[in-house]
């Protein structure tokens, strides 16, 4: 059993809830990155073997035991988000554009679980357009809110699959778990002409973003309902008031606490920690928490 140091990451768009579990001191927090490992950020271990060492050194010494020979770096980032105001609007490409544009070998797709929903629970999502022509018509125009974005309606403990190449954007108010493929590519198209702490706006990617959207793309919610909802690299499920885990699988498991405090192995485990258990390995909390556990799928050990 592994335990992960949380990284706190803070944004223009961050908000307070986060600030109580994060390792460093912030005035606001927008991501708390409870598995991250891709190059600009590093989760660190605190326990076993490995104390002091990174995740991407446990994970190179590891992967072939566990089927990821494939990956050059673990499949998916882990982080609970904290919005207190709307995110930009923007887009993850997909395979083919991530190719074509960056050189990357994937794009991104995301999941969302909502564990407080948005103020006005919906999010930007999807397009009223059916066409990139009519998106860079509105653009010009600067009627992009008004006459392009869609929105999603959403409530506490819905999810949300968030397929590559959907325009897309969460809004304030919310709190919630974020799983997504490890590609830290993100193109914007519109940021409310905010300004950062400098005066200064952040950068859009409208070239590059019109080649991403997929104007017919829309995000759908779903729940849990006591079951694993699969994606293309990841599993995922939600475990509520429990004290125990073992991970039946024949790859590692991530399990990341929403809710409860306990100790493992005299260490404090809280919201925004993440726990990785090898096949077999199993967790016992002194308490009730409420956790998702995540996996990855590489086509070989998908039980």
């Amino acid at each position: 059993m592994l335990i992960l140091e949380p990284v706190s990451h803070e944004t223009i768009w961050g908000g307070e809830k986060l600030l109580p579990f994060a390792p460093e001191k912030h005035s606001k927090l927008g991501h708390l990155y409870s598995l991250v490992s891709n190059g600009e950020f590093e989760s660190r271990i605190l326990n076993g073997e490995y104390k002091g060492k990174t995740f991407k050194e446990y994970f190179d010494n590891t992967k072939s035991k566990f089927g990821m020979d494939k990956f050059n770096q673990f499949p998916f980032v882990i982080a609970l988000v904290d919005p207190k105001e709307d995110l930009s609007i923007q887009v993850h490409p997909d395979d083919k554009c991530a190719l074509n544009i960056e050189n990357r070998e994937f794009g991104k797709n995301e999941s969302w679980y909502f564990i407080e929903p948005p103020t006005n629970r919906w999010l930007y999502n999807g397009c009223k357009v059916d066409s990139t022509k009519e998106i860079e018509e509105k653009i010009k125009e600067k009627r992009i809110e008004e006459d392009v974005i869609d929105h999603l309606q959403v409530e506490k403990g819905d999810y949300v699959f968030v397929e590559q190449g959907t325009m897309h954007a969460a809004t304030h108010g919310a709190l919630f778990y974020e799983i997504e493929e490890n590609c830290n590519l993100t193109y914007r198209f519109y940021d409310f002409d905010r300004k950062d702490k400098n005066g200064n706006t952040r950068e859009l990617h409208i070239e590059k973003a019109l080649k991403a959207i997929n104007p017919k793309l829309k995000s759908k919610v779903r729940k849990y309902n006591n079951e694993e909802i699969k994606e293309r690299l990841y599993s995922t499920r939600l475990f509520e008031n429990s004290t125990t885990y073992k991970n039946n699988s024949n790859t590692i498991e991530c399990i990341t606490i929403l809710m409860g405090e306990s100790l493992l192995e005299g260490l404090p485990v809280k919201t925004g920690t993440t726990i990785i258990l090898e096949p077999d390995e199993e967790t016992n909390f002194n308490n009730r928490m409420t956790f998702i556990t995540a996996r990855p799928i590489t086509g070989e050990n998908n039980e």
